[in-house]
């Protein structure tokens, strides 16, 4: 028996959040099926699946981490018979870890939100995202779970194109929601709605109403653990799937830009 940390990848419009809920589809569900399917194993208590980071319903990811227990001797054969019976997950890279791993205690976290950038000051967004850096009590920016809110947010990087700007977040972990209203709020300072005094007195603990983004401009870009080694083999069922989702991606593009 071996177990096994797994980076992962799916669009978040596919599935109702990354935790388990019977009756609805999410990722933790999809992993489940594709496992069984390639391994036969159904004792899901023997599997012992684990998530790094929980992702809301829409929110997206390029490199979520799960971990399970496997009788696969191969575990490059592994990915490819997983790549080979999925339909949303991408299963990208794997690395053997011992019974004690704990996916949740990642070294880092980085998240990218893009965000429409018409009617909105960039310089303000700028301004308004460095008072989110450093340790603050984010009670008023997350959803309660009884979790601890006070966080090291280590940086926000703010860049622009042509139609978004980009807030790239980087942190150990976040709170339920966190990501979003951090957003929602940085958006209303960068339309004017509200002040940046505002942004400080509902770090403060006051009691202000910025309201939520929406989560499919959401993604969790990666989880970062220094001392776990990530392996990509030549997947050859990885690579066909994702041909065929770039073709398809192109050709909706090449429609909607001619409506």
């Amino acid at each position: 028996m071996k177990r096994v940390a797994v980076k992962i990848a799916y669009l978040g419009r596919d599935y109702n959040g990354s935790q388990y809920q019977p009756g609805f589809k999410t990722v933790v569900g999809d992993v489940y099926s594709d496992i069984e399917a390639v391994t036969k194993d159904t004792d899901r208590r023997w599997l012992g699946l684990k998530v790094a980071s929980r992702t809301d319903a829409g929110v997206n990811a390029l490199d979520n981490v799960v971990v399970f227990n496997t009788r696969f001797d191969d575990v490059f054969a592994l990915l490819e018979a997983l790549n080979s019976v999925s339909e949303g997950i991408f299963y990208k890279c794997v690395a053997e870890v011992d019974q004690t791993f704990n996916p949740r205690f990642a070294d880092l976290r980085t998240y990218r939100y893009s965000l429409y950038s018409e009617g909105i000051d960039f310089n303000r967004v700028v301004e308004c995202s460095k008072l989110f850096v450093g340790k603050h009590n984010f009670m008023k920016f997350c959803k309660s779970d009884d979790r601890n809110t006070v966080l090291d947010m280590e940086d926000i990087e703010v860049s622009q194109n042509d139609r978004f700007i980009i807030l790239t977040f980087c942190s150990r972990c976040f709170l339920w929601n966190m990501i979003r209203r951090i957003v929602s709020a940085i958006e209303s300072v960068g339309k004017g709605v509200h002040s940046l005094d505002d942004i400080e007195d509902a770090l403060n603990g006051k009691d202000i109403n910025f309201g939520i983004a929406r989560p499919d401009a959401l993604t969790l870009m990666e989880v970062t653990y220094n001392d776990v080694k990530f392996l990509c083999s030549g997947n050859r069922q990885y690579n066909k799937r994702l041909k065929e989702k770039r073709l398809i991606n192109a050709l909706e593009n090449g429609f909607f830009s001619q409506l």
